[in-house]
């Protein structure tokens, strides 16, 4: 049986973005932001989130340019998403996080809302954007 709840993991070297999810709605809300230094994150914290919610699967944003190519924040994203799969042995599925902080920033100022959540809003988006996905091309 497919997975039916998520978390979304927005990457990023100071803060990571926490979002839940779920399939049958297609929606995800933010959760919260985890602190990091360097891209590594507060593992307990992040840790106790994960306890607290039991995902199924974990869906973490990978960077790339607007033209698709790669960069150095795109490799560190990857290795981010090979120690949450080790740590947490759950699937985890990349996906193409490109604008989701742009489009959480237009989001907070049109509500007249702070940049507090910020981060945990781009891994709502992201993540529902990876839930959609999954209705034009379900997995086998």
């Amino acid at each position: 049986m497919p997975e039916t709840t998520f978390f979304g993991l927005d990457f990023g070297t100071r803060r990571i973005g926490v979002a839940h999810g779920q399939r049958l709605l297609l929606s995800a809300e933010p959760v919260a932001t985890v602190a990091a230094s360097e891209g590594i994150p507060q593992w307990p914290q992040l840790d106790r989130l994960v306890t607290l919610w039991q995902p199924q699967a974990i869906v973490v944003g990978i960077p790339v340019h607007m033209d698709g190519q790669e960069s150095a924040m795109t490799q560190r994203a990857r290795k981010f998403a090979r120690r949450v799969a080790h740590r947490y042995a759950l699937p985890v599925y990349p996906w193409d996080e490109r604008l989701s902080s742009e489009e959480a920033l237009w989001q907070r100022r049109e509500q007249g809302a702070s940049r507090a959540g910020l981060d945990a809003e781009a891994a709502a988006i992201m993540l529902a954007s990876y839930l959609r996905s999954l209705v034009a091309a379900p997995p086998l």
